[in-house]
């Protein structure tokens, strides 16, 4: 089975789209664009030795996320090598509004099953957005090399999406994984929704 067909099957669709202006935003400022996209591969990264480190007895979270780590430094390399082949410069990162609103909706207490979960889908629904907005880099910006770029990671960052639901499945009860994802669903909808376009900004 191919990775969209797959993602059909288990991506519930973002309730809210991103802005069509934020793709033209995002070309004029292709520079802040990758040098904001470079932090969000190293935070992605750094997020899952964490959950790694945390939830260490988590087998199959050790198991299914380990790759995960070296798939999104990978990235966090490619972004780097596209600053400096374009001669731009890579700066200090920038307040991720959007990761700090997410991680604000994160239950606390619970069993360790359900902390996991919650990080899980978390994790989830910012790969998801990502997802969208590599898409549309890659339909609609004019730098061709970056439009295939952005498509080989819009791949990698559906697959990823998949992996992170999958554990949240795997480790919680399901009818409660499903029911708390739609409110994460609608609680993402609603920051995006207030969020400023910025063009410094992957998200």
């Amino acid at each position: 089975m191919s990775w969209i067909e797959t993602t059909k099957q288990k991506m519930l669709n973002l309730k809210l789209p991103t802005d069509p202006r934020w793709v033209n935003i995002a070309e004029m400022n292709i520079e802040d664009i990758l040098v904001d996209h470079a932090y969000c591969e190293q935070k992605a990264a750094s997020s899952c030795i964490s959950m790694i480190v945390n939830f260490h007895d988590f087998e199959k979270v050790v198991e299914e996320l380990t790759p995960v780590v070296a798939e999104e430094w990978g990235h966090f390399e490619r972004v780097m090598d596209q600053i400096k082949k374009r001669g731009y410069k890579f700066s200090k990162p920038r307040k991720d509004e959007y990761v700090i609103k997410l991680s604000q909706f994160i239950r606390k207490g619970g069993s360790r099953n359900q902390q996991l979960t919650e990080h899980l889908m978390m994790n989830a629904l910012i790969e998801a957005r990502s997802c969208e907005r590599f898409k549309l880099l890659s339909k609609h910006i004019q730098d061709e090399e970056l439009k295939g770029f952005y498509y080989e990671l819009m791949v990698s960052e559906a697959g990823h999406y998949v992996n992170f639901l999958d554990l949240a499945r795997y480790y919680g009860d399901q009818k409660q994984v499903e029911s708390r994802w739609q409110e994460w669903l609608d609680y993402e909808a609603n920051v995006i929704s207030k969020l400023e376009l910025r063009s410094d900004r992957m998200h």
